[in-house]
């Protein structure tokens, strides 16, 4: 007989070592929920983080969480999952939980069942928080060690701060990551920051939706996040994306995630594999698009005072792959 299914999920805290500014607001503390589905002596766990941005709260993440329970105790897989809840924060906890418990139950590796033949270390980008020039010019400084940093955004004042960080980091790639702030009629000035202070890309700089402006002259390569979640209307980009930003909180799960890369790359975009802030469980799942990806945004970890006890390796800017006590 089946071991009985059970279904626990729970919000987490997780406090960041400095304040984490964009151009919508600011944050000192990473709130997540975690969903972990038991079946006799194993247990499968996800990570999730609830986003404003797009509707959610811990309240509601962990409402809908709630609403498959009965499925899922039943015994619902990561396919059915699917059609349960929607793409999301919910559906990630509950898509990443039922992998990890499918590797535990099995005995085979989570990289082994996407089909990878192994899972290496990846670089990760870290992270500016948005601030004055002479602020970020002294974090860059403070990281200009690592060889990719994210730059933050803000819209007006942004070619200063570029300039700032890229005299205080002549070494490292960067990438501009607006968060939707900027203006169509924003585009020849700052486009021609990012070619002067050699960005290597932008990412979502106009607001998802209103992002045409796009489809004219690139002179940089431009990534949607924001834009993009799942393959939904993934095509329609085409004339104004190089890249895709792939969030597991997003797409809901790694599931969708791995069909949504194959699609991207299919019509011609490039990946990138982003994350929210969140500990090492949230980020284990993701690194298995890490190999397909032309930048790997995975630092939530390098972000919070305290990880979880058995989270990832981190060497510098490296990440190397998760331990099954982990995730996978």
């Amino acid at each position: 007989m089946t071991p009985t299914r059970r279904l626990y999920a729970a919000p987490q805290n997780f406090t960041l070592t400095k304040p984490f500014v964009i151009s919508r607001g600011a944050k000192t503390e990473a709130r997540v929920v975690v969903a972990e589905i038991t079946q006799g002596i194993f247990r499968g766990r996800g990570e999730c983080t609830p986003y404003a941005r797009y509707g959610e709260s811990v309240d509601s993440v962990l409402a809908q969480i709630e609403g498959a329970r009965a499925a899922l105790e039943a015994g619902a897989d990561r396919f059915a999952l699917q059609n349960l809840l929607p793409p999301g924060a919910a559906r990630n906890a509950l898509d990443c939980a039922l992998w990890d418990l499918e590797a535990k139950l099995t005995g085979v590796p989570a990289w082994q069942m996407a089909g990878l033949s192994r899972l290496s270390p990846c670089v990760t980008a870290y992270t500016l928080s948005v601030g004055t020039p002479e602020e970020m010019a002294r974090a860059a400084r403070e990281a200009s060690e690592r060889p990719v940093l994210k730059v933050k955004l803000a819209g007006a004042g942004d070619p200063a701060r570029l300039r700032a960080v890229r005299a205080a980091a002549p070494e490292s790639e960067l990438i501009a990551d607006a968060n939707e702030a900027w203006r169509p009629e924003d585009l020849p000035e700052f486009f021609a920051a990012c070619e002067e202070t050699g960005v290597a890309l932008i990412e979502q700089p106009l607001p998802a939706g209103a992002d045409a402006a796009l489809a004219s002259r690139r002179p940089v390569p431009v990534c949607a996040d924001e834009s993009v979640h799942d393959r939904a209307g993934l095509a329609a980009l085409r004339d104004r994306y190089d890249l895709i930003n792939i969030k597991l909180d997003k797409t809901g799960g790694l599931t969708e995630a791995l069909a949504l890369a194959d699609e991207a790359e299919r019509l011609g975009f490039g990946l990138f594999v982003g994350c929210m802030v969140a500990s090492s469980l949230a980020m284990a799942p993701a690194l298995l698009l890490s190999s397909r990806a032309r930048f790997v945004d995975l630092d939530g970890p390098l972000l919070l005072a305290q990880d979880r006890p058995e989270g990832l390796k981190v060497d510098g800017s490296v990440l190397y792959p998760p331990e099954a006590k982990l995730w996978g």
